[in-house]
């Protein structure tokens, strides 16, 4: 491999890895109250949550390019408060892996949730417990595996991800191209064997996060 290739993967790597870091306190909130709790509109947040599985990608690149550019509600605040620029930067990148990845997150967190035994922070709460011991002590080491293998697979949509990402950020070498962009940029220029490698670096890392993911999965299940 050559030094480019290097660089695009550490980049592909560390940008998802972080990206899914950066959701997981969001996920496991929402996660929990779409698990535990039942409210108005319940079911509305459910369904925009999923949108970007269904919705297709660069159609949810659009609207994070709207709302992120220079003239958007949030890019435009960022940047006339912060000097702080989302499109066409390696944040750009950030924030479609995790836009993406987080109805993985929050689907596989939410079933963990569901199938923790009650009983058992009931009896916690008796105890003299809180509500945040219960969740600390009880119900997140309960949930632990279904968690671990959402986040799993949401490193492992962070890594393919490609229409957000390219419409938000752009293939920019050096500072905003991944695994799925400098593929697809390699194929169009004739470069099969560039294409070829990161191909097959693309695949083995998604194998190992997905087969970790399903390990977990089977080990979860009562």
């Amino acid at each position: 491999m050559t030094a480019e290739e290097w660089q695009i993967v550490w980049f592909t790597a560390w940008v998802s890895a972080l990206s899914t870091l950066v959701i997981v306190p969001f996920g496991l909130g929402v996660a929990w109250l779409l698990a535990r709790h039942d409210w108005f509109g319940k079911s509305v947040v459910e369904t925009a949550i999923t949108l970007p599985l269904v919705m297709p990608p660069v159609a949810t690149g659009l609207i994070l390019l709207k709302m992120f550019g220079r003239r958007g509600a949030i890019g435009g605040f960022l940047h006339d408060s912060l000097g702080l620029d989302i499109v066409f930067t390696w944040r750009g990148v950030l924030i479609s892996l995790g836009v993406m990845s987080f109805p993985l997150l929050v689907r596989s967190a939410r079933v963990a949730f569901e199938q923790v035994n009650q009983r058992f922070e009931q009896i916690a709460r008796t105890l003299g417990a809180g509500n945040w011991r219960v969740f600390l002590t009880i119900t997140l080491p309960l949930a632990f595996r279904g968690i671990m293998a959402g986040v799993m697979l949401a490193f492992a949509r962070a890594l393919g991800e490609f229409g957000a990402t390219i419409m938000v950020a752009g293939n920019i070498p050096g500072r905003t191209s991944t695994l799925s962009l400098s593929i697809f940029q390699s194929v169009q220029l004739g470069q099969d064997a560039h294409a070829y490698r990161l191909l097959g670096i693309s695949v083995a890392l998604a194998f190992i996060a997905v087969w970790g993911s399903e390990c977990l999965l089977r080990r979860a299940k009562p």
